[in-house]
């Protein structure tokens, strides 16, 4: 995600970094480089420009401070003016807090508007909400199968009137389905076209009038770039929207949407929706992106994603584990599935500092973790809590099993060796303390 232009903003970012002082030139310098890095991420031309005035203003008008390098002070300042840019907050969904609450997804065809009403319905459910998805696209061919399947996954139902060409009339009849079922949340899933028409912004007028509703999201593809933010404001200027959904930002290498669209539209990006699960989706924290886009990675989000998959209890249990050296295969298969739900494996080194300049070619394949993990399976369980009785045999009906060759069984158990050497060094110099404290920090 982003790979693009967080590389070329590290690479600017280090013409000053060596410097001893901020002075007038290398700061028109390193905002030159980086002007030419927002163009050629497809950022909006007038954005690109003023972001560069306000980084320069603010840097010129800064003193540096002894314990400051020049290069900490702009990337701070840059930091900073990404963050405004991108709407400086994390912006909520508006509830109704005195009767149901109805989004309306708008936006056009291909945008990913009807997975992404599935994303929300699941999210919202987790959150205790009583959810119906409406499935209000009355063109795109099995669009209406498209929201009944996902439905199904998550158990929301999905309302629809068989053979009705009556967009307003489904939204309409919706409302009045939920109330009568004690379902506070809907959500209605429009139509969309290929490109910005008047029969189109209609229809989304038409139910925007005839529904009370408490939010509009325009559900853009962030790949798109410029594109994406010309149809944004094309949208809010007929239908006046409430927020923005950038779809499929884990393919956007670029950022030209997700750094433009608040600038040009004035309103807040609320959501991001990454690949095709249904738990792929995130609440839009401006700071963290900004923190990813200069090489900073983003922290925090690796490690809610973490304490989403492991509870107190198994934290508790690997920690005694690893302080006492009984870390075995089982716990290590265990570790892979809590890894495969957070995510693919890139987007999840792409969150730690610094380390998208070291991906830059690397083969980060998520197909490495399903091997390893088809060879722990392929071990019975003595041979997962006794490694050492792996001998050569016991490997080669292992890498039968599993389907790959000796060499891996061989690599995987010379890894884990490694592993175990590490962990008791571990232990040794005091990471029992370690662990306390990082059990003990908290994020605010």
């Amino acid at each position: 995600m982003l790979e693009d232009i967080t590389l070329k903003f590290e690479k600017a970012l280090k013409k000053v970094t060596g410097q001893g002082r901020l002075s007038e030139k290398n700061i028109s310098d390193t905002l030159r480089e980086i002007r030419r890095v927002l163009l050629d991420a497809d950022v909006n031309y007038k954005v690109a420009k003023q972001f560069i005035e306000d980084v320069k203003v603010k840097a010129l008008g800064q003193e540096v401070l002894a314990s400051v390098t020049p290069g900490q002070l702009i990337t701070k300042i840059i930091y900073d003016e990404l963050t405004e840019l991108m709407g400086s907050t994390q912006q909520e969904i508006n509830i109704n807090p005195n009767g149901p609450t109805i989004i309306l997804m708008v936006g056009l065809q291909g945008s990913g508007k009807t997975t992404f009403s599935g994303k929300l319905a699941k999210y919202l459910k987790d959150k205790n909400r009583k959810v119906l998805l409406t499935a209000a696209d009355i063109y795109r061919p099995a669009a209406i199968d498209q929201l009944k399947l996902l439905g199904k996954q998550i158990d929301v139902p999905v309302f629809s009137i068989e053979g009705s060409k009556d967009a307003v009339k489904i939204a309409e009849e919706s409302v009045n389905y939920a109330k009568e079922n004690s379902l506070n949340t809907i959500i209605i899933d429009t139509a969309g076209r290929l490109h910005v028409d008047q029969d189109l912004m209609d229809e989304v007028l038409a139910i925007k009038e005839k529904v009370n509703h408490s939010e509009i999201l325009f559900v853009v593809d962030s790949m798109t770039g410029q594109d994406a933010v010309n149809s944004a404001k094309a949208f809010n200027e007929v239908v006046d929207f409430d927020g923005v959904v950038l779809s499929k930002l884990d393919g956007d290498s670029r950022g030209g949407c997700a750094l433009s669209i608040k600038a040009v539209v004035n309103k807040p990006i609320k959501f991001s929706s990454l690949g095709e699960k249904l738990d792929s989706i995130e609440v839009f924290h401006p700071d963290r992106l900004a923190s990813r886009i200069i090489g900073r990675g983003d922290v925090i989000s690796l490690v809610e994603k973490a304490q989403q998959q492991f509870d107190d209890k198994e934290a508790e249990d690997l920690e005694k584990k690893i302080l006492s050296n009984k870390f075995d295969f089982e716990d290590f298969l265990k570790q892979i599935k809590m890894i495969k739900k957070m995510g693919s494996l890139k987007s999840l080194l792409g969150m730690m500092p610094g380390v998208n300049s070291a991906l830059k070619n690397a083969d980060v394949d998520d197909k490495q973790l399903v091997r390893v993990e088809s060879i722990i399976q392929s071990m019975t369980k003595e041979e997962r809590a006794k490694p050492k009785i792996l001998n050569g045999s016991r490997r080669k009906r292992i890498a039968r099993g599993s389907g790959n060759s000796i060499q891996d069984v061989n690599r995987l158990i010379k890894q884990y060796g490694e592993m175990q050497k590490m962990m008791k060094k571990f232990n040794s110099k005091g990471g029992k303390k370690l662990l306390g404290n990082f059990n003990n920090f908290k994020f605010n």
